[in-house]
């Protein structure tokens, strides 16, 4: 029965991932983990290799379209690659099956849950405020860029999770010229050789499951198809809500179990309901300009 149920896990998160974009492993390493009781370090390192086979179809699909700048790719792989190797090393010397190194794992795997969560629901504010200009002296933007490589390389190393929505949020604040199409393609082709050198670390010290890799990709690849295809038919925007909400949920109780896990929830439904009401306030704005400027 296991099987079936790992084959519909990876169809799940194959659909929300062809629905929303949304990086695989914010999803399927606390999948593995609460339902299936997946130890943390192989949870991790399986979603890795995971990722670096269902991400490697984008870089040929993004590469046609020229959506990738290979440019900023070196850029991010100068800081990740390192502090990929870096984080592998670390774990090696630790007993990867200790009480302290699953803690360490679920405490970084919530907060990058948390960050996930904000970057999800916020991304579209960020690529418009983005295009008013640059934020930072783009003097700077490279060596930031590797900076970037290097957090990355770390969290998505040791949490899976990170190569995505924040590699592509953090990116529109670095880059704030290039297209979102750009973006994004950009971040697939940086996460393809991360994830792999990550999960071929993971592999290293034993802590990949290969016949449950096999198994969530039977179910993922035909999700991230019926999802890329019912993208433009549903309502994205909810979609991402609810991620949001259940990553935080989940974030909350990894990385801060002594507390109650509504307390997230709650902040972040009072932050969704602050953000729709300054966005009617701001098309009421617009509505009443357009109607002034026709009299």
């Amino acid at each position: 029965m296991d099987f079936f149920y790992y084959i519909v896990a990876g169809f799940v998160v194959g659909l929300l991932v062809g629905l929303t974009g949304v990086g695989g492993g914010s999803l399927m390493t606390p999948i593995l983990m609460i339902f299936f009781n997946v130890k943390a370090a192989v949870a991790v390192g399986t979603d890795l290799l995971y990722a670096s086979i269902t991400k490697s179809v984008g870089i040929f699909a993004h590469g046609k379209l020229g959506n990738i700048d290979w440019k900023i790719v070196r850029l991010l792989a100068y800081g990740s690659i390192p502090a990929s190797i870096i984080t592998i090393l670390y774990l090696k010397q630790l007993n990867i099956a200790s009480d302290d190194a699953v803690n360490i794992i679920k405490f970084w795997l919530g907060i990058a849950l948390l960050l996930t969560s904000l970057s999800i629901l916020f991304r579209n504010q960020l690529a418009r405020l983005s295009k008013t200009g640059h934020w930072i002296n783009p003097a700077y933007t490279p060596a930031i860029t590797v900076i970037l490589g290097f957090v990355l390389g770390f969290l998505v190393t040791l949490t899976s999770v990170g190569a995505g929505a924040l590699g592509v949020t953090a990116l529109l604040i670095l880059h704030p010229k290039l297209p979102i199409t750009r973006i994004v393609g950009t971040d697939v082709a940086h996460a393809v050789p991360l994830t792999l050198v990550a999960g071929l670390g993971h592999a290293s010290i034993g802590t990949v499951d290969y016949q449950l890799l096999g198994t969530l990709l039977i179910g993922s690849i035909p999700g991230i198809w019926i999802g890329s295809h019912l993208s433009a038919k549903v309502a994205e925007h909810w979609v991402r809500v609810l991620l949001a909400l259940i990553l935080v949920y989940v974030g909350q109780k990894l990385a801060f179990p002594q507390f109650n896990q509504l307390i997230g929830v709650v902040i972040l439904l009072a932050i969704i309901g602050f953000k729709q009401l300054n966005s009617k306030k701001y098309k009421t704005k617009l509505k009443d300009k357009t109607e002034n400027s026709t009299l």
